[in-house]
């Protein structure tokens, strides 16, 4: 399977990540898609983006978990 991250905004709409600027990579384990969103996280709350939800391929993991601090 393929680990993934969707990128939503405030209103929970699915973002394109290329319109945003950004590649989020597709991991081949949990560990290294939490590793990822933990480096880019800031850069994708400036860029709009207000939740993720992560995925192991079709599979909803987890989500969606806010990117802004309480």
């Amino acid at each position: 399977m393929s680990w993934h991250w969707r990128l939503e905004d405030a209103a929970g709409t699915t973002l394109d990540p290329a319109s945003l600027g950004v590649e989020p990579p597709e991991s081949d384990n949990q560990g290294d898609a939490e590793s990822w969103l933990g480096e880019n996280w800031r850069e994708l709350l400036d860029r709009g983006v207000a939740t993720v939800t992560l995925f192991d391929g079709d599979t909803e993991v987890y989500g969606p978990m806010g990117l802004a601090a309480p």
